[in-house]
């Protein structure tokens, strides 16, 4: 049971930017994001989106670095992950 985060490698509104998530629950997620100082509006159906100035302190204060694969995997594992929903074709198309 953890906080995982990993690399920020994802570039955005001009800063590098990575994930962070709960191998155990969502409660478990927002309070570590919360400690953090990170706002709710910053998560994303099963993560928080982290800018690289917060990642050492995530670090620092018990997130585990992983990389992004594994954080998926354990992510999934848990039952936690919420992926994007495909593009469905409305009901009434044949």
């Amino acid at each position: 049971m953890a906080i995982l985060i990993d690399p920020p490698e994802w570039w955005h509104l001009e800063r590098w930017w990575g994930h962070m998530v709960s191998d155990e629950s969502y409660d478990e997620l927002h309070d570590f994001a919360a400690d953090l100082g990170v706002p709710r509006r910053g998560f994303e159906r099963d993560h928080y989106d982290i800018p690289s100035h917060l990642h050492e302190a995530a670090i620092a204060a018990g997130a585990v670095l992983v990389t992004s694969r594994e954080l998926v995997t354990r992510l999934t594992d848990a039952g936690l992950r919420r992926p994007k929903a495909r593009f469905a074709a409305p009901s009434w198309c044949p």
